[in-house]
């Protein structure tokens, strides 16, 4: 018998068989542990240093990888690695920028990208020249007698489209015109009663807001004595925003004033010669050339009896008349672009301003013009960027012309044409064909960057 009482039999017993199963299963549970993290040890880590040995190895033997190499290596070990969301992701990804698509699209038809169209309204031949010369766009119907011709284009950024014969009229223009360049003839007094006409009616749309930009592109007068348009310019009052004007107007400041080139002679029907299909590798018969009218006192008179003087019409083609005729013959027409064509040089003369159709009709045929530079009377001058008149646009431009202040110089260049090699003048007459080209493609630029700064 105990101390505390009598001992249950078996009761020490019992209690020491489950203290020993409790330990041994620690000690099992100890040793499967350990023969785990052995197994891990020497198998696993064998395998992977022989792996790393070997991967050793083979970067020892080959060369080194870039930098891109390397990158697409890990990003192929990347993919190699499962990802259970992967799926999930990448459609969710999918769907997101679906959405995103859906709506940039939804966004494009609401609120689509607007086109910048200009319409020119051509009611002066010097149009013609704008839209097929300088700008290169088509014309239909083809016939010059037609009533109604139109075309469109697409130079830059701009869409134009163009309207010209006598059918075009104030109330002809369509109603929701935005951007308008209109082409006017104001020479004359009677040019500019019809002129302003044309300006009134536009006054009008734009009063009505349904204009909102205007340029006008004038023939003005030889004197440039303009003062009629002066009022209808935004800067004083008006509604046009821009003015190309011919000749050399002191109010040129390539602001919103800006010298426009003569050109050629379409109310005479002056053809777009093929720049490229000239004689430029043959002699052409004539030295020079001089078709057209001389008028009493004028230096005309004085370049003709020059030429009579110093005998010099046997080497220059030279016909004249006294009445100025506005328009051509078939005949007269052929005639006169023949004597460009065989000529090495056509002498332009001033007439009531310097600056002539013949300048430009003469480098279209690969003649040289030998100009006549000297200030005719008028208002005509210098502007304020420009300080090189008569003729400031083709000089800025640099024009590979001949320029005289007196006839008296005429001998000593036909002495020295006569000297020249026939190379020496095929390659002066590829310059100034070249020089016409790209004084054309420039002028294009400019009007449509003009205009796109402008109304845009």
């Amino acid at each position: 018998v105990g101390a505390d009482g009598p001992r249950v039999p078996g009761d020490g017993g019992a209690m020491r068989l489950r203290w020993k199963r409790a330990a041994g299963g620690l000690v099992l549970i100890y040793c499967l542990f350990s023969l785990y993290a052995a197994y891990v040890v020497f198998f696993q880590g064998s395998r992977g240093s022989g792996a790393a040995a070997r991967e050793r190895r083979r970067g020892s033997a080959l060369p080194l990888q870039n930098e891109g190499q390397q990158g697409e290596s890990q990003h192929l070990q990347q993919d190699i690695e499962w990802n259970p969301w992967e799926e999930d992701e990448k459609m969710e990804n999918d769907l997101q920028h679906r959405a995103q698509l859906q709506g940039f699209q939804k966004q494009i038809l609401q609120n689509p990208p607007r086109r910048k169209v200009v319409q020119i309204w051509g009611k002066a031949a010097i149009g013609l020249y704008l839209w097929q010369h300088i700008l290169g766009g088509p014309l239909t119907p083809s016939d010059v007698m037609a009533q109604w011709r139109e075309g469109e284009l697409k130079a830059g950024n701009l869409y134009f489209s163009f309207y010209t014969g006598p059918a075009v009229a104030p109330g002809r223009i369509s109603p929701d015109t935005e951007n308008l360049v209109l082409v006017l003839n104001g020479r004359e007094e009677g040019k500019v009663k019809f002129a302003t006409q044309w300006l009134h009616y536009v006054q009008t749309l734009h009063q009505m807001h349904k204009l909102k930009h205007t340029a006008v592109v004038l023939l003005g007068s030889e004197g440039c004595e303009n003062g009629w348009i002066q009022p209808y310019l935004r800067k004083h009052g008006g509604f046009i925003d821009l003015l190309f004007l011919v000749y050399d107007s002191p109010w040129v400041d390539e602001v919103d004033v800006f010298q426009w080139p003569l050109g050629v002679a379409t109310y005479r029907n002056f053809p777009i010669m093929d720049l490229n299909n000239l004689m430029l590798h043959s002699s052409r018969p004539y030295l020079c050339n001089f078709l057209g009218t001389v008028y009493k006192g004028s230096s005309r008179e004085t370049l003709l009896d020059i030429l009579k003087q110093e005998k010099l019409g046997a080497m220059c083609l030279i016909s004249v008349r006294e009445q100025w005729l506005p328009q051509e013959t078939n005949d007269s027409l052929k005639k006169y672009q023949d004597a460009l064509l065989q000529s090495d040089l056509t002498l332009c003369p001033v007439g009531i301003n310097t600056e002539c159709y013949r300048i430009y009709e003469a480098c279209a045929c690969g003649s040289v013009p030998v100009i006549e530079d000297v200030m005719t009377p008028g208002q005509c001058g210098n502007s304020s960027v420009f300080q090189n008149a008569p003729l400031r646009l083709l000089k800025t431009m640099g024009a590979p012309f001949i320029f005289v202040t007196d006839w008296g110089e005429l001998p000593a260049i036909l002495e020295k044409e006569k000297a020249m090699s026939l190379e020496e003048k095929n390659q002066r007459r590829r310059i100034v064909i070249e020089w016409f080209k790209q004084f054309r493609t420039q002028l294009k630029k400019k009007f449509t960057d003009i205009l796109e700064n402008k109304f845009f």
